[in-house]
C-alpha cells in the first residue's frame, strides 16, 4: 500500500529496479493511495498485469486529521478479485469506502475532479470573502449565515474558517500539490475532450500564488490571490 505526493514519487518507487513490482510475487496486489495522473494509473496497471499481479487504485479524500481519526472516504477502482482481498484494509483506514469499478484510472479521474470542486470553492470563497473585508463586513460573520443555511457543508465550514482566520501554516495539503492535481485533471479532461475553462483559470491563479511564494503553505492560501488584487 503506499501514498505519495505525485506521479515521479510513484513511478520510483513502482516501476523502477527493486520497485514495488520487482518485489510482488506472482498474484500479489499494489494498492495506491495517491493522487496521480490517469496515464500513469493506466499504465501501472498494465505493468503489473504483465507480471500476473493486480492494481488497485485507491486514492483518499482527507487532511492529515483525517487520516489520524480514520475518517477518510476512500475511492477504489480494480479487479472485483483484488478488492475483495484488500477491502478490510481499506475500511480499516477510513469512514467510507466506495468502489467504482474495475478499472484503477476511474478511481483517479473521480479523485481529481473531487479536489477540482474543493480548489473550486477555494477560488469563490477567496473572492466572496475579498469583498466583504473591503466593504467591512467580517468573513466569519458571512460564513455563519450562509454555513447551515444556504449551504451545509463540513468542506465549507473548515476552510472558510481556514480562510477567515487566513491561517494557512502548517498546510494539511500544500498549494503546489493542489497545482499539481489541476495541471492533471486538465491533462484528464484534454484526453477526453472535455473543456475546463474554470480548471484553466484555477491553473493560473495557483501557479501565481506558487510564483508569490506560496507553493508549501495550505493550498487554501489559493484564497490570498483574490485578496492581493483586492489591494487588501
Amino acid at each position: 500500500m503506499t501514498m505519495l505526493a505525485d506521479d515521479e514519487a510513484v513511478e520510483a518507487i513502482a516501476l523502477a529496479d527493486g520497485g514495488i513490482m520487482e518485489a510482488l510475487p506472482a498474484a500479489g496486489i499494489h494498492v495506491s493511495l495517491s493522487t496521480i495522473s490517469t496515464e500513469l494509473s493506466r499504465r501501472l496497471t498494465e505493468a503489473h498485469a504483465g507480471k500476473g499481479q493486480s492494481f488497485v487504485s485507491a486514492p483518499v479524500f482527507g487532511r492529515p486529521d483525517a487520516a489520524a481519526a480514520q475518517r477518510l472516504v476512500v475511492v477504489a477502482a480494480g479487479p472485483a478479485a483484488a478488492i475483495a482481498r484488500v477491502r478490510g484494509l481499506l475500511e480499516a483506514i477510513g469512514r467510507k469506502l466506495f468502489v467504482i469499478g474495475e478499472d484503477p484510472p476511474a478511481a483517479n479521474t473521480l479523485k481529481l475532479a473531487g479536489n477540482f470542486l474543493i480548489v473550486s470553492m477555494l477560488e469563490t470563497l477567496g473572492e466572496a470573502f475579498a469583498l466583504l473585508r473591503k466593504s467591512g463586513i467580517e468573513p466569519a460573520q458571512f460564513m455563519e449565515i450562509v454555513n447551515g443555511n444556504l449551504i451545509q457543508s463540513p468542506i465549507y465550514e473548515n476552510y472558510g474558517k481556514i480562510i477567515a482566520e487566513r491561517r494557512f501554516e502548517p498546510a494539511g495539503f500544500k498549494l503546489r500539490l493542489g497545482l499539481k492535481d489541476v495541471r492533471l485533471l486538465l491533462s484528464a479532461a484534454e484526453e477526453r475532450s472535455v473543456p475546463m475553462p474554470l480548471a484553466s483559470l484555477l491553473r493560473d491563479h495557483l501557479l501565481s500564488a506558487v510564483a508569490a511564494g506560496m507553493g508549501e503553505s495550505d493550498w487554501s492560501a489559493l484564497a490570498e490571490a483574490a485578496s492581493r488584487s483586492a489591494e487588501l
